[in-house]
C-alpha cells in the first residue's frame, strides 16, 4: 500500500485532524509559556546556577575545570548548552536561550500531535503540561528532565504516525536517540512500551528499526563511557545504583507525594506535604488517565486506540524507576509522565465539551476551572524559584568567601556542596566520600600540595582527620566554615 493511501486512511481515521485553520492557540501556548518563563523565573534565578546545573554545564564551559560527572548522568544536557557557555559566561544569557529553546521544543512537540488528537486537543495538551510549575520552573533549567518529557512527546507521536507518513521514521529514530544522549535510562523505559506496540501491531513495525536505531545511536557516548570510565556496561550500572541509593523495588509513592509541590529535591525526604490543597490535580490524574483509557477503549470502532493507549503506557514506564525502584524524589522526576498522560486527557476534555450539546458554556467552565488550578501552579512556582535562587546565591557568596581568602584559580574545593561552589569559584572540586566521591584522602593530600585547596564544612563542624592541621575560618555571611591547607608560603594561603 502506498504512502499516499495510507495518509488518506490516516486522515480518515482522525477526523479531529480536519478542518480550517483557525486560532493558532499552539502557538499561543507556546509563547505565553516564554513570557511566564522570562517574566517570573529567569529574573529570580539569573544570578547562579544550582548544584546539578553547575555539574552540567562545567562540562562544557571551557573557562572553568569539569565537576566530576557520576555514573547515572548522561552528556546530553551539557551538549544542549555547550554552544552558549562557549560564547558566553552569562547565567542570564543562558537561562533566556534555554527559556525560548524550551517553547519553541514545546511547540514543536504537541505540533506533531495535530494530525492525531485534533488543533485544540494537542493546544490543550500543551497548556495542561506547560501550566504545572515544575514545567515553567524547568524551562530555563540546564537539567534533563524536561527534555526527555518534550523528546518523548515528539517520539511517541512520530511513532503513532509512521503507517501514514515516510518521513515518520527518521523523525523516530533522530528523537528516540535525543531522548537517549539526554537521559540514557530514560531512552530505554521510553522504547519498552513502544516496541512492545510495534511487535503487537504489524502497521507500526516498520518503527522497529528506526527505535532500535535511535536508542543504539543515542546510547553509544553512554556506553563509550561506561567502557573508558568505569570497565563496562554492567560495573556503570552497579555503580549507577549505589549512587542512588541502591535501584532496587522500593514503593516510593509516599516520597513522590510528598515532593510534588517542592522540595526541588527530598533527600532525604522527611518533611510534611507542603500546599495539601493542591495536591488533589496531582491525586486526579491516575483516575483521569484510566477514564481516558476506557473512553478510548469504548470509542475504538470509531477513532485508533493508539493516541489514547500509547502514550499512556509510555507514561506509566516512564515513571516506573521514579516511583518504584529509588528512595527519594524530585518533582522534576515526573515531567516526562505528565507530559504524555497531558495528550490523552485533553482529548477526553474535548470530546466531552462537545458532547455537552452547549460546548460555550462547558468550555467556560473547564477554563474557569483550570484558571483556578493555574493560580496555584503560579505561586508553587514563584516560591520554588526563590528558594532555588537563594541556594544558587549561597554557593556564590560561599564562593566569594573563598576568594577574599587568597583562593583563586587554579585552586581546588573538598568537602560538602564542593561542586557548584567549585564551579561558582572556576575551581575544581573533588570528594573523598558519599555520591561523587572522585579521588581518595592521599590523593586530595597529593593536589593539595600542588595547588591552593580549601574544605568546606557546615557550621562548626570538625574537618576530618586529614584535614587536622589546616587553618580554620569562618565565611561572612554563610554558615559556612573553610579549612584552608597549608602552603609553601606561609605568608599568603595562596601558592605563587
Amino acid at each position: 500500500m502506498t504512502a499516499p493511501v495510507l495518509a488518506a486512511r490516516a486522515r480518515r481515521s482522525w477526523p479531529a485532524a480536519r478542518g480550517r485553520p483557525g486560532v493558532p492557540w499552539l502557538a499561543l501556548v507556546a509563547a505565553g509559556y516564554a513570557a511566564v518563563q522570562l517574566a517570573l523565573i529567569v529574573p529570580r534565578m539569573r544570578h547562579g546556577l544550582g548544584w546539578d546545573e553547575s555539574v552540567y554545564v562545567s562540562q562544557a564551559d571551557p573557562r572553568r575545570p569539569a565537576a566530576f560527572f557520576s555514573a547515572p548522568r548522561s552528556r546530553g544536557t551539557s551538549v544542549l548548552v555547550a554552544p552558549v557557555v562557549a560564547a558566553t559566561s552569562s547565567v542570564t544569557v543562558l537561562r533566556v536561550v534555554l527559556a525560548l529553546l524550551a517553547s519553541a521544543a514545546l511547540y514543536a512537540a504537541f505540533r506533531t500531535w495535530r494530525p492525531l488528537v485534533g488543533r485544540g486537543a494537542a493546544a490543550l495538551a500543551a497548556l495542561l503540561f506547560a501550566g504545572l510549575w515544575i514545567t515553567v520552573l524547568s524551562g530555563s533549567q540546564a537539567m534533563p528532565n524536561l527534555w526527555v518529557a518534550l523528546g518523548a512527546v515528539a517520539a511517541v507521536g512520530w511513532f503513532l504516525r509512521v503507517p501514514a507518513e515516510r518521513r515518520a521514521l527518521v523523525w523516530l529514530a533522530a528523537l528516540m536517540a535525543a531522548v537517549t544522549l539526554v537521559r540514557a535510562p530514560d531512552g530505554g523505559w521510553l522504547a519498552l512500551p513502544l516496541v512492545a506496540a510495534a511487535a503487537c501491531h504489524r502497521p507500526w513495525r516498520p518503527a522497529l528499526a528506526a527505535l532500535a536505531g535511535g536508542l543504539a545511536l543515542g546510547a553509544a557516548q553512554w556506553v563509550y563511557e561506561a567502557y573508558d570510565r568505569f570497565g563496562g556496561v554492567p560495573e556503570r550500572l552497579r555503580v549507577s545504583s549505589d549512587t542512588e541509593g541502591g535501584m532496587a523495588p522500593h514503593l516510593n509513592t509516599d516520597t513522590a507525594l510528598r515532593s510534588l509541590n517542592g522540595p526541588l529535591l527530598c533527600r532525604p525526604c522527611d518533611q510534611p506535604l507542603e500546599h495539601v490543597e493542591l495536591t488533589l490535580w496531582w491525586l486526579a490524574l491516575p483516575a483521569l488517565a484510566a477514564g481516558a483509557l476506557a473512553w478510548g477503549v469504548r470509542r475504538r470502532r470509531v477513532r485508533p486506540l493508539g493516541p489514547t493507549a500509547v502514550p499512556l503506557a509510555c507514561a506509566v514506564l516512564l515513571a516506573v524507576p521514579y516511583l518504584f525502584l529509588i528512595d527519594y524524589s524530585a518533582p522534576r522526576f515526573l515531567l516526562p509522565a505528565y507530559a504524555l498522560a497531558a495528550l490523552p486527557l485533553a482529548a477526553l476534555a474535548v470530546h466531552a465539551v462537545r458532547r455537552t450539546g452547549r460546548p460555550g458554556p462547558a468550555a467556560a467552565v473547564l477554563g474557569l476551572v483550570f484558571a483556578l488550578h493555574l493560580s496555584g501552579q503560579y505561586g508553587v512556582a514563584r516560591d520554588n524559584a526563590d528558594g532555588a535562587a537563594a541556594t544558587a546565591r549561597d554557593y556564590r557568596t560561599i564562593a566569594a568567601g573563598l576568594r577574599d581568602l587568597g583562593l583563586r584559580p587554579p585552586c581546588l574545593v573538598t568537602g560538602s556542596r564542593a561542586l557548584p561552589v567549585g564551579y561558582a569559584g572556576g575551581c575544581a572540586s573533588a570528594e573523598v566520600a558519599g555520591n561523587n566521591r572522585s579521588t581518595t584522602a592521599s590523593g586530595l593530600l597529593r593536589r593539595a600540595a600542588r595547588e591552593p585547596t580549601a574544605l568546606l564544612a557546615y557550621g562548626r563542624a570538625a574537618p576530618p582527620a586529614y584535614a587536622r592541621g589546616w587553618t580554620r575560618h569562618d565565611l561572612p555571611g554563610t554558615a559556612w566554615t573553610a579549612y584552608l591547607a597549608p602552603t609553601p608560603d606561609a605568608s599568603s594561603p595562596r601558592r605563587r
